[in-house]
């Protein structure tokens, strides 16, 4: 029952964003499984383990500024609505705001976890590297 209504409200979210918002969530999930593939290749290819995090960092940087890029225009397209309007009511200008600001949040929301997820695996490196210095020893 919960998921579905979360599942709903996602839905509803990521429609009214515009198509934007589906190029940000193909974003976000492919720096989740960067992520993902620098955890299973770092102890077997650390070059290409690298590279999966050096790719994630890039489309967690793409999310952000699609969300940012998209939020802009529609805060552009709201004050042309306006513009063409005249006298707009508070309540159609802040639902007009709110459209435009869904995609900056969802951009902020995937560059977010994808940085925990890249600090994460920066951190276990660190873990890994100081558990043979002292196995060395």
């Amino acid at each position: 029952m919960i998921s579905t209504i979360i599942t709903n409200q996602f839905s509803d979210r990521m429609s009214e964003g515009g198509p934007a918002m589906y190029i940000i969530l193909i974003a976000f999930l492919l720096s989740l499984f960067f992520i993902v593939m620098a955890f299973v290749k770092r102890n077997k290819n650390n070059a290409l383990a690298q590279k999966m995090i050096g790719l994630a960092v890039e489309s967690s940087l793409i999310a952000l500024v699609i969300g940012c890029l998209a939020s802009v225009m529609g805060i552009i397209q709201l004050f042309d609505m306006v513009e063409a309007l005249g006298d707009v009511s508070p309540s159609l200008f802040s639902g007009g705001l709110k459209v435009a600001l869904l995609t900056i949040t969802f951009g902020l929301f995937s560059f977010v976890v994808a940085r925990t997820g890249i600090l994460i695996y920066n951190w276990s490196l660190k873990s890994n590297e100081e558990n043979l210095k002292n196995k060395s020893i």
